[in-house]
């Protein structure tokens, strides 16, 4: 059995980055390959529609921090009081069967993840300027003018990051860009057509 893949997806807050890992995954649904999202631990509450296993692995800080002394996290953070961590055991043991799995975390993580060495395919989603960013979060009605503010400069951080990443994806057109990022996936490194554009784009979000 060939053994699947490792693919991590990191963009700023706004970039459309969950809905375009949701249409990947009903893509795959209907195809002959096996893709999943990775399912991470936390000691977050459970809330009440939460699945233990299938939303998270909910655990306590004691079994959390018992687990990061004995390294078994391929990456982790703390994030609003909170712990969250990809277990290296569950990821493993995905690959080993031959599922292709997303890991979708913000650009710390990733560069835990890249100083460990571990073989993986990495993708970063752009917005097309920070105005559309801006748009797209005061479309969710979610924060506060102050919040957003925040998660902008934030997304900007982010972005200084993004050409550590093997291939960027822009998301200005949603079916164009899940087409990609599924042809990525589904045939294991398509190169992007539009790198020059792309390297533009980023440039001129960088100069915000």
């Amino acid at each position: 059995m060939k053994k699947g893949e490792l693919y991590i997806i990191s963009a700023p807050s706004g970039a459309g980055k969950s809905s375009l890992i949701h249409e990947v995954l009903k893509r795959s649904s209907s195809s002959d390959s096996s893709i999943e999202l990775s399912v991470s631990a936390t000691t977050r509450l459970p809330r009440p529609k939460d699945i233990d296993g299938q939303d998270y692995f909910f655990l306590t800080k004691e079994k959390f921090e018992e687990l990061e002394k004995k390294e078994a996290f391929l990456e982790s953070a703390n994030v609003h009081g909170n712990k969250y961590g990809t277990l290296k055991d569950y990821v493993n043991s995905k690959l080993e069967v031959g599922i292709n799995l997303i890991l979708d975390i913000d650009v710390q993580g990733f560069k835990q993840i890249q100083q460990k060495d571990i073989p993986n395919t990495s993708v970063f989603i752009i917005p097309p300027s920070i105005s559309e960013l801006k748009s797209r979060l005061l479309k969710r009605n979610a924060d506060t003018p102050e919040v957003i503010e925040e998660r902008l400069k934030n997304a900007i951080a982010e972005l200084g990051g993004a050409n550590n990443y093997d291939h960027k994806i822009l998301n200005e057109n949603f079916d164009m860009a899940s087409d990609e990022l599924y042809n990525l996936i589904m045939n294991r490194g398509v190169q992007n057509k539009d790198a020059k554009h792309i390297s533009e784009i980023l440039e001129d979000l960088l100069s915000n």
